[in-house]
């Protein structure tokens, strides 16, 4: 095993998905799975137990508890990954902070790619959970404006998740004109948010999660 490897928390109430997960992730060497909880109420004692660098959950059939529970974690940074039933949850789930959200059946290679891209501050959203995060009557179809070379630098940055000093630092601009570049993103792209923004992006074809 990797003296690097990600300690992998794993929840799940079904006992047969945790013990798929596990069994998926065990020889990976890219984690050491340190723990794993049955009970999302157990879930702040297994962190402080675990001390896991990444969380991947199972959302279940049921999901409505488990997101309650979740959306705790926002003040802890921990980055999760999380496994959706359905579309009808995304907006939920992503109001969790979560990093990632797959399907269910997500292959262990998704699993793997979202979980590292996590612990590195990237974002990983299933294509076919894209849709629901957007206004239904926002056109997909193109742009009010074409982006800048800059501007594209942003969105980058953007869907990395990073804040406006962040991305400053990163391109060496001041934070008034990483402002001023997110504000004309969104407008092009016709977004109310910074994470519509991405999302609209993504389904542009102008970037990848």
């Amino acid at each position: 095993m990797e003296n690097n490897a990600l300690r992998l928390l794993i929840i799940a109430a079904d006992p047969l998905v945790r013990a798929g997960l596990a069994a998926l992730l065990t020889d990976q060497s890219d984690f050491i799975i340190v723990g794993q909880i049955d009970n999302i109420s157990n879930l702040w004692s297994g962190i402080d137990v675990y001390s896991p660098d990444v969380i991947l959950c199972d959302l279940g059939w049921d999901p409505s508890l488990i997101l309650e529970h979740l959306s705790d974690l926002q003040d802890h940074e921990l980055p999760m990954v999380l496994l959706l039933p359905n579309e009808a949850v995304v907006a939920d789930a992503w109001a969790t902070g979560a990093r990632g959200l797959l399907p269910r059946d997500a292959h262990l290679g998704k699993l793997q790619a979202a979980l590292i891209a996590a612990t590195q501050g990237l974002i990983t959203l299933d294509p076919e959970f894209t849709l629901s995060l957007l206004p239904t009557q926002a056109p997909l179809d193109r742009i009010v404006e074409a982006l800048t070379p800059r501007e594209m630098e942003v969105l980058q940055h953007l869907s990395q998740g990073l804040s406006n000093k962040a991305i400053a630092r990163r391109l060496d601009i001041s934070e008034h004109t990483v402002k001023f570049h997110v504000n004309a993103i969104m407008s092009k792209l016709g977004a109310q948010s910074r994470t519509e923004a991405v999302v609209r992006a993504t389904q542009l074809g102008l970037i990848l999660l």
